[in-house]
């Protein structure tokens, strides 16, 4: 990995923590729409178009926009400390898994590595996409491979996804709705 991804997993780690660490309900969610927004950089950088711009427009976007929203419709409780107290055997596990994780980095595939196993140079002999492309009709019937790759192949994901979806927009609706009945 570059200079570059290093940065950014610091930057993410550093927001990651502001965001924990802030009693300031305002100042920590505009910490975590940096988060947000870094990963949504992060998954660029690793070649994850589509992964970036869900984590943009959900993570960054939305989210931050719905807590915000929330705090401006309920009382925003006043503090006179910026930090929370630490509690220092959560510190010790998140920087134990931390280690493991910096420890497990330079073993990773460089990005574009044609011998990482995505790319069909390793363990893997055949890639999933090229399986869903080649496969698609016989398996599923489908004239779309994209379709059937959501609707078949997927298809207990994707209805976990929209139940997820769905029930976040109801507890929004409720929230956003007693609070203007109050």
């Amino acid at each position: 990995m570059s200079a570059v991804a290093y940065t950014l997993v610091v930057f993410i780690l550093l927001a990651a923590v502001a965001t924990a660490l802030f009693r300031d309900v305002l100042s920590a969610i505009v910490v975590f729409g940096a988060y947000s927004l870094g990963m949504a950089i992060l998954y660029t950088y690793l070649l994850a178009p589509d992964v970036a711009m869900t984590e943009a427009a959900i993570g960054a976007g939305v989210t931050t926009i719905l807590l915000l929203l929330t705090i401006a419709r309920t009382t925003r409780p006043s503090t006179d400390r910026l930090f929370e107290r630490v509690h220092l055997p959560a510190v010790v596990v998140v920087g134990a898994f931390v280690l493991v994780l910096f420890t497990l980095l330079p073993d990773m595939y460089a990005v574009g590595d044609p011998d990482a196993p995505i790319w069909g140079g390793g363990v893997l002999a055949e890639t999933p996409s090229v399986y869903y492309v080649q496969n698609t009709f016989a398996d599923t019937g489908a004239q779309n491979a994209v379709s059937a790759v959501l609707a078949s192949y997927r298809g207990f994901d994707t209805f976990g996804e929209a139940v997820v979806v769905f029930a976040a927009g109801v507890a929004v609706l409720l929230v956003l709705k007693r609070e203007v009945f109050t």
